[in-house]
Order: structure tokens, then C-alpha cells, then sequence
């Protein structure tokens, strides 16, 4: 993982992009660590990356999800036929800030950014 964040931190004005995986929500207090250890933004698939000190993440709705699914094991528990359900994409998505963060790394996050999350952490 440090090798990997280490190649993303030496590319001018460079990022990093946390995807979805069970191995890196294990593993989010060494990624949040060894990121800010570097300096590098990095946007996360989970807001519990930020809340452990990341800088940004943008994610489904967790809620949202557990209802709409309930939704279909009513539908199934009436009688629809599972293979007749469309399939769904998540609709509503939570976006969240470290304030903090951004300033340890000199950013500015622009008020209009600010101004659409669901959750800042100063």
C-alpha cells in the first residue's frame, strides 16, 4: 500500500481515488495515515474514511439502499418473480468534507462544494 500511495504522491499535482473493497475498509486507518503522511487528496468510497481524518467522499446512501431493497422483499414476499425486477442503480448519494484535512493540505474547498455536502467536519 505505501509503495502505491508513494507512486501517486510523485505525480505533480496528483491524486488518489480509494475504490470500493472490503480489503481497503479493513485496511482505511493505514490509507487515511499514509496519505495524509504524504500529502496527497484522495477522494474515498466511504464517508468513514473521512471521519477518520480523509479528505473527501462521495457514496451511496447507505439508508436509501437498505429501504429500496426492502421494497423488493416486499415485492418478492407478494408474489413478483425476482428475474421480472429491474435492476437498480443507487438514486441518492452523500457527499462529505474534512475541512481540516484540506487545510493540512493547503486546499481551499470552494464554498459552492461546501454548500452541496451533506456533512462538513471542521
Amino acid at each position: 500500500m505505501e509503495r502505491a500511495v508513494v507512486a501517486f504522491a510523485g505525480v505533480p499535482n496528483g491524486g488518489m481515488i480509494v475504490t470500493s473493497s472490503g480489503w481497503m475498509l479493513v485496511h482505511r486507518n493505514l490509507i487515511v495515515e499514509l496519505v495524509a503522511q504524504h500529502r496527497l487528496p484522495a477522494i474515498y468510497f466511504d464517508r468513514r474514511f473521512v471521519a477518520d481524518g480523509g479528505l473527501i467522499s462521495y457514496d451511496p446512501d447507505q439508508i436509501d439502499q437498505f429501504r429500496r431493497a426492502a421494497d423488493y422483499v416486499d415485492r418478492i414476499l407478494k408474489g413478483e418473480k425476482p428475474a421480472d425486477l429491474p435492476v437498480q442503480a443507487p438514486t441518492k448519494y452523500e457527499l462529505v468534507i474534512n475541512l481540516k484535512t484540506a487545510k493540512a493540505l493547503g486546499l481551499t474547498v470552494p464554498d459552492s462544494l461546501l454548500a452541496r455536502a451533506n456533512e462538513v467536519i471542521e
